[in-house]
C-alpha cells in the first residue's frame, strides 16, 4: 500500500503453515489477476480463541487499569502500529499476509467498550475512517470478564513459593471469535476449495493464538510495571512469547 508506513509483522505462508517475525517473499498477482475483485464473493476464515489473563491484584484495580486503555494499549500492541480513533476505538496496521501467491496487508479498526451492567467488556471491529480494505474483510467479536481467583489453588498449580504469594489474583477471562474473508484472484480461485479452506482456517487459529499469548503477556507485565506489583512469569506464557 504506497503511502503508508512500512512495520516488521508476522508473514504467514499458507502452504508451509510457517509464521516468521520477516516478511516472506511471494511471488506477486499479476495485475490482470486483482482486477474485479469488487465482484468476488470473499472466502471466510474462522477461529474462536480462549484464554485467562492473571494479574496479581483485585478486580477494580485491573478494571480501573483496563479502562484507561490510552495509557496501556498502544504499547502493549507493539510492533504493532496503532494510532487511536475518537475516544475508545484504535486503527491497528496488523501487517502483510500472503497466501498460495496472493498477499493483503491487513489493517484493522478496533473499539474497546467498556463494561455492560453484567461487567462483560466487548472489543469489536470497526470501519477505518479513510479506509477501504483491499480485498479482505474482518470481524473481530472478542468478550472479556474479570473473576477473583482463589489464591491457595493458583499459587499450588502454578508452583508460587509462600513467601511469592500475591495477596489477591484476578484473572481476565476472554473469548475470541475471528472471521476473515479474503476475496482471492482467478488463480487462487482455481484451486481445490477444501485445501484453501482447511490450511486458512488452521494457519488462522495459528496465528490468533501466538499473537493473542504475546499480546496478554506484554499487557500482564505492562499492569504488573505500572502498579509496581512483583510478579513471577509463568511457563505457560513463555511458550510462543517473543
Amino acid at each position: 500500500m504506497a503511502g503508508e508506513p512500512t512495520m516488521h509483522q508476522n508473514s504467514i505462508n499458507l502452504q508451509s503453515h510457517a509464521i516468521s517475525e520477516e516478511f516472506l517473499s511471494f511471488p506477486q498477482a499479476e495485475h490482470s489477476d486483482r482486477v474485479g475483485l469488487e465482484q468476488v464473493e470473499p472466502t471466510w476464515f474462522y477461529t474462536r480463541f480462549e484464554d485467562c489473563m492473571e494479574m496479581y491484584a483485585d478486580p477494580d484495580t485491573v478494571a480501573e487499569y483496563l479502562s484507561n486503555h490510552r495509557g496501556w494499549f498502544c504499547r502493549c500492541a507493539e510492533p504493532m502500529q496503532t494510532q487511536p480513533i475518537g475516544e475508545n476505538a484504535y486503527d491497528l496496521l496488523i501487517g502483510r499476509f500472503g497466501s498460495f501467491g496472493y498477499q493483503v496487508e491487513a489493517r484493522i479498526g478496533l473499539e474497546l467498550l467498556p463494561p455492560d451492567e453484567q461487567g462483560i467488556y466487548r472489543i469489536r471491529s470497526v470501519p477505518v475512517p479513510g479506509y477501504t480494505p483491499p480485498g479482505y474483510e474482518i470481524d473481530f467479536q472478542a468478550t472479556m470478564k474479570l473473576v477473583e481467583l482463589p489464591i491457595d489453588e493458583f499459587c499450588r498449580e502454578q508452583k508460587i513459593k509462600p513467601n511469592q504469594r500475591p495477596s489477591a489474583i484476578t484473572g481476565a477471562q476472554w473469548t475470541l471469535d475471528l472471521y476473515v474473508g479474503v476475496k482471492f484472484p482467478k488463480f487462487v480461485r482455481a484451486m481445490s476449495e477444501s485445501i484453501i479452506q482447511k490450511t486458512g482456517d488452521g494457519v488462522l487459529a495459528q496465528v490468533v493464538k501466538q499473537v493473542s499469548r504475546r499480546l496478554s503477556y506484554k499487557t500482564q507485565m505492562d499492569f504488573h510495571t505500572t502498579e509496581n506489583i512483583p510478579f513471577l512469569t509463568q511457563g505457560k506464557r513463555k511458550k510462543g512469547v517473543g
